[in-house]
């Protein structure tokens, strides 16, 4: 998340250092206590001489810490009183200059030293706390956020607190304006979903001017990997399914363990009605597709409206802000994950392709070396990688589908609590006080340093955070390009053949009617609560919008059919995801107006 102030850099009501109108505006938060605002002070105190008259403009404002308030309170109104005097330049850097327990009578004597009007200070140390409170409401929700506070053109500054990399941030450079544009629309909620969207229309406009021919080509062309005389090959849409998909899956099982684990599947009381619910928008879908399908063709194709695309789901809810309330978002984010839990096993049990005894007996061998190595605790990811890549080629020569070798890997990973920040921190500090050099410090200690930060996580943290934007940005998009380039002019589509109507009625109908009716029977049973943040109209809408299938339910329909019933069932889940998004989207919008509280 990119922390945005709630009321940006303002000239006229802000307390300056230096000149206004520079080409960089900072908004520093000051707590005169904080040592670490301290070692920043002489950094910002030196921008303008480096940067210019009209290189960076600086604005002060100020941050009352609860540890410390009176201290802290009392310097900074005294910052206000001498700034109503012109003289905050002056008082900034005596108070700076002053040990931190700071009194009235230092205060005074302060302002004395300054040749203040005494009388007229102290006057204004009283008016001062209307000032205070305008700063502190400026910063918004600082939950997230930790001292010093610095804000660069209204973005909090995340670097390193070294000259370097602070005066980086300030002079922005090509390379840092890359970067924070970068995150602005990684860290965006929906910024994975837009690009799956974008990839979809791509392969849709493809297919349907002509040059589908040529992107079917593309995709049954063979990509082969040569072993001496032994070769594999496989065209490079099952590449891209069987292939990098498994790493998709992979950060899924990672999400999924670390929720049962650690988060909010963990607990109970807080796991049990997301699982309940996750299983009605299971059920009810695979059974109104069954209804539809009894005894045909395509009755095998059951699992594929029972699937929730996680990305696009949280995503439209993220767009629809504040009127989707927190606890329904956790709710829906901790339903989608056992979702995806349920179509891993679906998948893994019912789509495989044949069975190879052999390869699937290698393939336990391979995952028993991994478990073992997760017993003795290596933590080292590259092993699991390398023997995970090899569980790939096993699982997908027994028959099973490929990508069950990226959850399974996710499911050996080591498991620990995360570290006891604080404790890291004095590690940190520790190691760099025994440095001669801190700027040049040698190898050992950096990587002393680098050990005790990877211990704040998990393996499988850093090993997600190395991966994600690679699945959301290119992972995810490729599949949706190499599976959506549907012919729809011309297309012999039929919105009443079983196997079409069955996952729109499955997606759109059972979707909601499942994960609702099920949550309503649990809550008048007691087996379990919704939070009385949730009001049942909003129930609804959210679970419109777990019909938005996309990218698990096209995933499990290549799994299922080919020829003209896939075309047709990929079309199917296309238009009803589409539909279920904007019911459940507008039900959401006007909730609060026509909604009550669920009991």
């Amino acid at each position: 998340m990119v922390h945005q102030l709630s009321r940006p850099f303002d000239a006229e009501n802000d307390i300056l250092l230096g000149e206004a109108g520079g080409r960089v505006e900072i908004t520093w938060y000051v707590d005169y206590t904080c040592p670490h605002t301290r070692r920043i002070r002489d950094i910002l105190r030196r921008s303008p001489a480096r940067f210019g008259r009209d290189g960076a403009s600086v604005a002060v404002r100020f941050i009352i810490p609860h540890k410390d308030e009176d201290g802290a309170a009392i310097a900074a109104r005294a910052a206000v009183a001498a700034h109503r005097q012109d003289r905050f330049s002056d008082m900034h850097r005596a108070l700076f200059d002053a040990p931190p327990d700071y009194s009235v009578e230092t205060v005074e004597e302060l302002a004395r030293d300054l040749d203040l009007d005494l009388k007229r200070f102290r006057e204004d140390m009283a008016e001062a706390d209307a000032k205070l409170e305008a700063d502190r409401d400026s910063l918004g929700d600082t939950s997230d956020l930790h001292m010093p506070l610095i804000f660069i053109d209204g973005r909090f500054y995340e670097g390193a607190w070294d000259e370097t990399a602070l005066i980086e941030a300030i002079e922005q450079p090509l390379g840092v304006r890359l970067s924070l544009a970068g995150n602005d629309f990684f860290h965006w909620a929906a910024s994975a979903g837009l690009v799956l969207i974008l990839a979809t229309l791509a392969a849709l406009v493809v297919a349907n001017i002509g040059w589908h021919d040529a992107y079917e080509e593309l995709r049954e062309t063979d990509f082969t990997l040569m072993f001496g005389e032994r070769s594999f090959a496989l065209p490079l849409e099952m590449w891209v399914n069987d292939g990098l998909m498994a790493l998709f899956f992979l950060l899924v099982g990672i999400e999924i363990k670390r929720e049962f684990v650690f988060g909010e599947l963990s607990d109970r009381d807080r796991a049990i009605m997301p699982i309940i619910g996750a299983l009605g928008g299971m059920i009810m879908p695979a059974l109104l597709y069954t209804a539809v399908n009894f005894g045909g063709e395509a009755a095998h194709g059951w699992g594929v409206p029972m699937a929730t695309d996680i990305a696009f789901t949280l995503g439209i809810m993220a767009l629809l802000g504040n009127k989707v309330p927190t606890s329904l978002k956790v709710f829906v984010s901790a339903l989608a994950i056992a979702d995806d839990l349920g179509a891993i096993l679906v998948i893994a049990v019912f789509y495989g392709e044949g069975f190879h005894l052999t390869q699937f007996l290698f393939a336990c061998g391979v995952t028993g070396v991994m478990a073992v190595l997760a017993v003795g605790r290596v933590y080292n990811r590259m092993p699991y990688m390398l023997l995970g890549v090899v569980l790939w080629y096993f699982i997908h020569e027994s028959g099973l589908h490929a990508t069950l070798a990226g959850v399974i890997t996710a499911a050996v990973l080591p498991s620990r609590r995360p570290a006891d920040g604080r404790s890291v921190a004095m590690q940190a500090v520790a190691i760099v006080d025994g440095e001669e050099d801190t700027e040049n410090m040698n190898d050992s200690a950096v990587r002393r340093l680098q050990n005790a930060v990877d211990r704040l996580r998990e393996p499988g943290f850093h090993l997600q955070e190395a991966l994600e934007a690679y699945s959301n940005f290119i992972i995810l998009p490729l599949f949706a390009f190499f599976n959506t380039g549907l012919l729809i002019i011309g297309s012999s589509f039929s919105p009443f053949a079983p196997e079409s109507l069955g996952v729109m009625l499955g997606l759109y109908i059972g979707k909601p009617l499942g994960i609702v009716g099920i949550v309503w029977l649990a809550t008048k049973l007691g087996i379990a609560r919704l939070s009385s943040e949730i009001s049942w109209t909003q129930m609804v809408g959210a679970g419109f919008l777990a019909g938005v299938g996309f990218t698990m339910s096209i995933f499990i329909s290549s799994a299922a059919f080919e020829g003209g019933q896939l075309e047709s069932v990929k079309l199917a889940v296309l238009i009803t995801s589409t539909a279920a998004a904007i019911t459940g989207s507008l039900i959401l919008w006007f909730a609060p107006k026509i909604g009550g509280k669920a009991e």
